[in-house]
């Protein structure tokens, strides 16, 4: 029994090069970003692994990224859902935005407390606990059972969704998670024990 689950941040999108706040706005990714998505699928691939299932967002950087994984482990063709339960957090009024205008328009501190804080949102936006409070129920129901059938499964979403089944898998608080940075186009691989805790966790980085 394997019980594999594998966590990707999608590759570089055009408004990540941009500095802008994207939520659930829909840019594709980069050239980089291609790249990273791709080289992502090449490591996996040496590990010789191979998936039952792969889940999305319902955005395209997501999905683009997941594709490129599939089809470097020469899986293109295996089951995947997509589900915007795994979307990233909506940023609300700051959706579109640069983050220095954001800056300039709230201040330095204001923006930071809506980035880096778990459950305060900015204005008609999600937190990360509101982010969890959508992501982690669909994760318990739909996801989390394959793993613990023994499948190695794929998900490839966004920073604050994953953040959400980050925190849950290494029972973190929410100070603890707002602090965990995650690049993007980074494969983690999580083993997980029968009662769902890491048996072990590697990441693969570029």
């Amino acid at each position: 029994m394997s019980r594999t689950l594998v966590l990707v941040r999608h590759g570089q999108s055009e408004w990540n090069l941009l500095n802008l706040f994207t939520g659930w706005k829909d840019p594709d990714l980069t050239a980089q970003g291609v790249k990273e998505a791709t080289a992502a699928g090449t490591r996996l691939a040496g590990l010789g692994l191979k998936f039952d299932i792969a889940y999305t967002s319902a955005l395209t950087r997501a999905q683009h990224t997941c594709r490129l994984i599939l089809g470097e482990v020469g899986q293109s063709d295996l089951e995947t859902i997509r589900d915007q339960a795994l979307n990233e957090r909506d940023y609300g009024e700051l959706t579109g935005l640069n983050k220095d205008d954001a800056r300039a328009k709230w201040g330095e501190e204001q923006v930071h407390i809506w980035r880096r804080s778990f459950d305060i949102p900015p204005p008609g936006g999600e937190s990360l606990l509101n982010t969890a409070e959508r992501t982690l129920p669909y994760f318990k129901a739909q996801i989390l059972p394959r793993v613990l059938k023994g499948e190695t499964v794929l998900v490839a979403a966004h920073g604050n969704s994953l953040r959400s089944i980050i925190m849950d898998l290494e029972k973190l608080t929410g100070d603890e998670i707002v602090a965990r940075e995650l690049n993007t186009g980074e494969p983690i691989v999580y083993e997980l024990n029968a009662d769902g805790s890491v048996g072990s966790k590697k990441v693969l980085a570029a």
